[in-house]
C-alpha cells in the first residue's frame, strides 16, 4: 500500500484537500484491496484551524516513510517553523516524490527542495514566489509541473489535476480516468496547461455582452462579425460594440480572437489533431493565421505549446 502524508499548517486552505478526495476515488476503482493510504499530519497533531475557522483532526510528525508527501499552504504563503522546514528536508530523502498544492510551494521553498527547479503556484503568488526565492524557475502559467521527484501545482482546485497525474502514473491511464468521472472532472487538465481563462479574464458586467461572449465560444467555427455579436446580445453594431469595449476592455474581434487561442490550445494541449484541423475546428480557418495568432497571445507557435503539454504530462 502507499503511503500518502498530507501536511498542514494552521491557516490552510481548505480547498486543497480536494486532491485527497482523488486519491480516495482511485482506491474505489482498483478491484483489489486499497491502493492508498491516506494520513493528514501536522507539527504537533491534534486539531489544526484551517483559514476558514474549521478545526481538523491530525497526527503529529514521525519518521514513518511515506511514498508521497504532499504540503499544503495557507492564502499568504507565510513563513513556516524550523520544525517545519527540518521535516521537510528529511522527508524528502525517503519519500519517493513531494509535492505542493498551490501556495504549498513556499513551504518546499523555504526548505530548498526548489532551488534550481521548475516549480508552479497560484498566479497570485508566483511574482512572491520568485521574488523571494531566485533560484527557483517559477512558471506561473502552468496548472502542476513535474521536475523530478518534486511537484507543484498552482491554485488549490489544480491540486486535483495534480493527484490525477499521480494516479496514472502510479496505477495507469484507465483508473485515473474513471477516477475523473467519479469525481466528475473533465480528465484531465495537462500540467502544461495555463491557469488562465479568456472568458473570465474579459468579466463582462451585462447579461447581454455575456450572452455575446457565450454565443462566441459554441461557435467559434463560425464566422463572428459584430453583427452576428449583436444580434446575440440583441443590441444594435454599434450600441455592442460600445458596451462591450466599454465592459471588457477589448474590442469584439480581440476578444473573439483569445477565445479561438484558448480553445485551440487546449486542443493542442489535450489531443494529438493534426495543427490543421485544430485551426479549422477553432476557426482560424488555416495554420498560418492560427500561429500568428498564439505568438500574438503566447509568445510561441502551437507545436511549441504541444512539446511543453507532454514534456510536463
Amino acid at each position: 500500500m502507499h503511503r500518502i502524508g498530507f501536511v498542514v499548517s494552521p491557516g490552510f486552505q481548505l480547498m486543497s484537500f480536494a486532491a485527497l478526495s482523488a486519491f480516495e476515488f482511485a482506491n474505489l476503482s482498483v478491484p483489489t484491496t486499497p491502493f492508498y493510504d491516506v494520513r493528514v499530519m501536522s507539527q504537533s497533531g491534534g486539531a489544526v484551524k484551517s483559514s476558514l475557522g474549521l478545526m481538523l483532526q491530525t497526527e503529529p510528525f514521525d519518521d514513518t516513510p511515506y511514498d508521497t508527501m504532499i504540503f499544503g499552504g495557507d492564502l499568504a504563503g507565510s513563513e513556516v517553523s524550523a520544525a517545519m522546514i527540518d521535516f521537510v528536508r528529511r522527508a524528502a530523502t525517503k519519500a519517493r516524490r513531494v509535492a505542493s498544492i498551490c501556495t504549498g510551494a513556499f513551504v518546499l521553498a523555504q526548505a530548498g527542495l526548489l532551488d534550481g527547479r521548475q516549480a508552479t503556484t497560484h498566479w497570485g503568488s508566483a511574482r512572491d514566489l520568485a521574488a523571494r526565492y531566485p533560484r527557483i524557475k517559477v512558471d506561473p502559467d502552468r496548472i502542476f509541473i513535474v521536475d523530478g521527484p518534486i511537484w507543484t501545482s498552482a491554485g488549490a482546485s489544480a491540486g486535483i489535476d495534480l493527484a490525477l497525474g499521480m494516479i496514472e502514473k502510479d496505477l495507469g491511464p484507465e483508473v485515473a480516468r474513471m477516477t475523473a468521472r467519479k469525481l466528475v472532472v473533465y480528465h484531465r487538465r495537462a500540467g502544461g496547461q495555463s491557469q488562465h481563462s479568456a472568458l473570465l479574464d474579459m468579466d463582462a458586467k451585462s447579461d447581454r455582452v455575456q450572452s455575446a461572449l457565450d454565443y462566441a465560444r459554441s461557435n467559434l467555427q463560425s464566422r463572428l462579425s459584430v453583427e452576428d455579436l449583436a444580434d446575440a446580445a440583441r443590441l444594435s453594431p454599434r450600441q455592442f460594440s460600445r458596451a462591450f469595449r466599454a465592459e471588457t476592455g477589448q474590442s469584439p474581434a480581440k476578444a473573439v480572437e483569445n477565445l479561438r487561442v484558448e480553445a485551440a490550445r487546449l486542443l493542442m494541449e489535450q489531443t494529438g489533431h493534426p495543427v490543421e484541423a485544430i485551426a479549422e475546428q477553432t476557426g482560424f480557418a488555416d495554420r498560418e493565421r492560427m500561429r500568428r495568432a498564439f505568438l500574438r497571445s503566447y509568445g510561441q507557435p502551437p507545436q511549441a505549446i504541444r512539446r511543453n503539454a507532454r514534456a510536463s504530462g
